[in-house]
């Protein structure tokens, strides 16, 4: 019995220190907006938080939050990213797949 406690107490250290540093991310307050094209509505994303997969037809981002807003070449928010600050828009640079906020 004594042999399965050290393990099984390490192992609950460890998941304590994991999950002790990790705090769920706030939504940013506000709104992104993205324009397609001429021919198609804007898509609005209140109080974004966390990863969003971009529209294919994505052609400018308006960061309307309260925060920073990221964003990335793939639909995973894995890859190098562009921040785009509060207040400020940008042109999505070709094959932009997705943003994040929050």
């Amino acid at each position: 019995m004594r042999r399965l406690r050290i393990p099984l107490t390490a192992l609950a250290a460890v998941a304590l220190i994991l999950t002790a540093g990790s705090v769920p991310a706030a939504a940013s307050s506000g709104e992104v907006v993205v324009f397609g094209t001429e021919v198609e509505p804007v898509t609005t994303y209140q109080d974004p938080s966390g990863c969003y997969a971009l529209p294919l037809t994505a052609h400018v981002l308006v960061n309307r939050t309260d925060g920073p807003v990221q964003i990335y070449g793939d639909p995973f928010c894995m890859s190098p990213s562009l921040a785009v600050q509060p207040g400020f828009g940008s042109h999505l640079p070709g094959g932009s797949g997705s943003f994040s906020a929050g």
